[in-house]
Order: C-alpha cells, then sequence, then structure tokens
C-alpha cells in the first residue's frame, strides 16, 4: 500500500525529516481538495462528487510519482503540476456545477408550472377569479406558468444529452436563473392571492389547500433559483 493510503502507526516515533501524509493535519492533499472545494458553487451532492473525483485523480498520479521513488510532499508537488492548482481547475469544475445548478432549478420549475395552473384553475372554478383584481392574477399565473414551463423544459433539454453535441449557450444558466425567480415570485403571489380567495368563497378548503401548496412551491423553488442566480454569475 502506498505512504497515501496508509495511515501512520501511532506508535512509531516521527523524525524531523518525516514527510507529511494523509493523516497529518498539514496534508498538502487535505488543503488542494479543501481550496478547490472553497472555491466552488453548485448542488451539494454534485460538488462532492467532482471533488472527490478530482482528489482521486490527484492520489493516483502522485502514487505514481512515490512508485518512482520521490518523498510524499514532492510526489504531491509533481501531480499538482501535472494535473493543475485549485485556481486552474475551478473555472472548469464551476462550469459544470453551474449546469447541474441550472438543471436543478428547471426541474424545480417545471414541477412548479402545473401547480401554478392548479392555482389559476381553483380561482376560476371557484368563482373568485371571474372578475377584478383576482382575475387579472389568475390570467397572469397562467401565462407565466406556460412561459416558465416551456423555457425550463428548453433548458433541460439542451443541458440533457443534447449537450453532447450543440454546446449549452453561455448565457442560458442566468436565464434559467431567472425563469426561477419569477416562478417563485409568481407562486408567492399566488399564495397571497389564494389567501384572500379563501375569504370570500364557501369553497375555502379547497382554496387553502391550493395555498398551502402554492407556499410550499415557494418555499422550494426561491433557494434553487437564488443559487442559480449566483452560480450563473460566478466566471466560468
Amino acid at each position: 500500500m502506498s505512504p497515501l493510503a496508509m495511515p501512520k502507526d501511532p506508535s512509531e516515533p516521527a523524525g524531523p525529516s518525516e514527510p507529511a501524509g494523509p493523516s497529518d493535519p498539514a496534508d498538502p492533499v487535505d488543503a488542494y481538495v479543501a481550496e478547490l472545494r472553497s472555491a466552488l458553487h453548485g448542488p451539494p451532492r454534485v460538488t462532492d462528487r467532482l471533488v472527490e473525483e478530482v482528489r482521486g485523480g490527484l492520489v493516483d498520479t502522485a502514487e505514481a510519482h512515490l512508485r518512482e521513488g520521490a518523498s510524499y510532499q514532492d510526489a504531491v508537488r509533481r501531480a499538482v503540476r501535472e494535473f493543475g492548482t485549485p485556481a486552474e481547475l475551478a473555472p472548469a469544475c464551476q462550469r459544470e456545477l453551474t449546469t447541474a445548478q441550472a438543471r436543478h432549478t428547471a426541474r424545480s420549475v417545471v414541477l412548479a408550472a402545473p401547480l401554478l395552473l392548479a392555482c389559476w384553475y381553483a380561482l376560476l372554478v371557484t368563482g373568485t377569479g371571474q372578475d377584478g383584481l383576482l382575475a387579472g392574477t389568475a390570467q397572469s399565473l397562467a401565462a407565466v406558468a406556460g412561459v416558465a414551463a416551456l423555457l425550463a423544459a428548453t433548458a433541460l433539454a439542451a443541458t440533457g444529452p443534447l449537450a453532447r453535441h450543440v454546446p449549452v449557450p453561455h448565457r442560458l444558466p442566468l436565464l434559467i436563473a431567472w425563469t426561477g425567480t419569477t416562478a417563485s415570485v409568481s407562486m408567492a403571489v399566488a399564495a397571497l392571492s389564494l389567501a384572500v380567495a379563501a375569504f370570500t368563497t364557501a369553497a375555502w378548503p379547497l382554496i387553502a389547500t391550493a395555498c398551502t401548496l402554492a407556499a410550499a412551491s415557494h418555499a422550494l423553488t426561491a433557494p434553487s433559483a437564488r443559487a442559480c442566480r449566483r452560480c450563473a454569475r460566478l466566471p466560468v
């Protein structure tokens, strides 16, 4: 087993010239991974997977140099020169994470769009959205739902298998970020409108249920859209 994968024996005294190993708090591999992770923003699960892939590649490269007789520290330094510093890798990694976050936001919008239509239908079917302010709100919700669903579905297609053949447009993540923001704001407006409508109709249980769902959907969509806006503004 190579020194990169072998923990140090605690009963063995460490001399002043002993190289750092993975169990050392100053281990250069851990420092490298920590620096890279701190520079990245995206879905936590995807970020963890990407960082672990980078760690695995760096360790494999360093192990190859260890087998050639290099010291641990020197092996890691050579691996970093071949692999690239965290600052050099971060833009490419962030590009992948930004696309992943855009897909995550697009999926949340696709799921939210039918609920916006359901809120519109609830306002109409109970008679509370037939005229006045609530009627305008209902029509706006329907329009937002249709446009948001179309844009989100297009983004999912553009960043899925199609991306292997056609480059993802540079501005697409930002477009999806603002689509998600618009959908989340619409959800908040829908929840408020339904709360008002609940006091003006006998079908208040239906309206109250739709209001609760709209508020919950806003709570799920808004953080994803906010994270997507942040990722889309980062240099890639």
